[in-house]
């Protein structure tokens, strides 16, 4: 009789164990899925942008310093190692505050506040800001669930086991670079 609670017990925790392992495992594969998400977003925003500014280009030419600035920022974004989040968050923050520029130059050209295509790339950069802004919030919440899982006792020694090591989170430098790129028309 004592020999079958044993085993029953050493099952349990052996059931245990493995339940706790692939919660991880489960838990890390959505951090990639979210991060996946973060970088099909980035791609649309990235693919926007030379339309945006060439329509910009079209009318404020003269502003070359700040179109320049956004495609310098762009390229810097895009050349961001995109397994490194700290990297592609802070090349992503320079990119908005150079939209923002491109964005606020557009406030002093009436004729392109009303150019049919620029309107339709901004409702596009919004759209796009809005799902980016929903991608890093759920990818943040995914790491911090599979942080704590990790971390929290007696899963630190299954992720000691299987070598799960903390991952970063998205986070932004400024604050103030946490609101969207604000499109107005």
């Amino acid at each position: 009789m004592g020999l079958w609670i044993a085993i029953g017990a050493i099952a349990l925790i052996v059931f245990a164990v493995i339940a706790m392992y692939n919660g991880m495992v489960r838990k890390k594969i959505q951090i990639d899925n979210a991060w996946s998400d973060i970088s099909v977003f980035l791609k649309k925003r990235f693919d926007l942008i030379p339309n945006l500014v060439n329509t910009v280009k079209g009318y404020a030419a003269h502003e070359s310093q700040t179109l320049e600035k956004v495609v310098q920022a762009r390229n810097a974004a895009v050349a961001a190692p995109s397994t490194d989040v700290a990297a592609v968050a802070s090349a992503n923050q320079g990119l908005t505050g150079a939209l923002r520029g491109l964005l606020a130059i557009a406030e002093n050209y009436p004729d392109l506040k009303a150019n049919a295509q620029f309107l339709e790339l901004q409702q596009a950069l919004q759209g796009i800001e809005g799902e980016l802004g929903n991608a890093r919030r759920f990818y943040n919440a995914t790491v911090r669930d599979y942080n704590t899982a990790i971390q929290q006792f007696p899963g630190s020694i299954i992720a000691n086991m299987g070598n799960f090591k903390p991952r970063e989170f998205f986070e932004l430098e400024d604050q103030n670079e946490a609101k969207n790129v604000e499109v107005k028309f």
